[in-house]
């Protein structure tokens, strides 16, 4: 099922939401500028990759900023146009919404942690994995996991197939969730520490329930309401 748009209404303009959006086409499309061996190499350095946090895998010792820093650029870095705008395209319907509530700042300090938390959750379930990681998705996560809590009953149009109809968030975002897990424990049973790579699903479900717990500790803007005021 992919999100065309959603119907709930936003009170500012979510800035961030579109910095985060155009920076991350703007490094891919540097990355696409790069020979195949640069490319690789900037994804190892720059990936997150769990054996070198750990240290299990036969990993070499990393320094903790090395090994920690990639848990950060990794969600600025993609493996395909298809990957970038996939992922863009989820943050547009709705990180919007998340941004209007929680204002600017505390939106991208939210993104951030979310990210940190997908990243942590693939570490845990790919401890010894040296296949580096990357992409926004685990942040995103964390947006749809906000949204999710925030505001289950806003309609979201989506395409399924060839059939286009409204649904419940919490159907729409419930079923990728779902999906998102029952993908990861298949994944889990059938290649161990994902080292044949592939989608990093466990990093979708860490991603959405670290925003389901943030959105919970992060106040509501104030004043929220006053974009709409006649």
């Amino acid at each position: 099922m992919i999100p065309i748009r959603d119907d709930q209404p936003r009170f500012s303009t979510p800035y961030v939401t579109y910095f985060l959006i155009a920076f991350n086409l703007l490094i891919y499309f540097l990355e696409a500028t790069m020979g195949p061996r640069q490319q690789a190499g900037l994804v190892y350095e720059l990936g997150m990759i769990p054996a070198r946090i750990t240290g299990l895998g036969g990993a070499h010792h990393f320094s903790p900023v090395a090994a920690l820093l990639p848990m950060f650029t990794s969600m600025f870095l993609h493996g395909s146009w298809m990957h970038v705008i996939g992922n863009m395209w989820f943050l547009w319907i709705f990180g919007d919404n998340i941004e209007d509530y929680l204002g600017h700042f505390k939106y991208l300090v939210f993104y951030l942690l979310s990210g940190v938390g997908a990243a942590t959750a693939h570490i845990l379930l790919n401890p010894a994995s040296r296949v580096p990681t990357v992409g926004a998705s685990g942040a995103i996560a964390g947006v749809l996991g906000a949204y999710f809590l925030l505001y289950p009953r806003a309609r979201v149009l989506t395409w399924f197939v060839v059939f286009l109809f409204y649904l419940p968030a919490w159907i729409m975002l419930g079923y990728w969730f779902l999906m998102q897990f029952l993908s990861g424990a298949a994944s889990s049973l059938s290649t161990p520490n994902a080292e044949t790579g592939g989608i990093a699903f466990w990093a979708h479900v860490g991603g959405f329930i670290m925003g389901i717990v943030l959105i919970k500790l992060f106040p509501e803007r104030k004043q929220r309401y006053r974009y709409g005021a006649w």
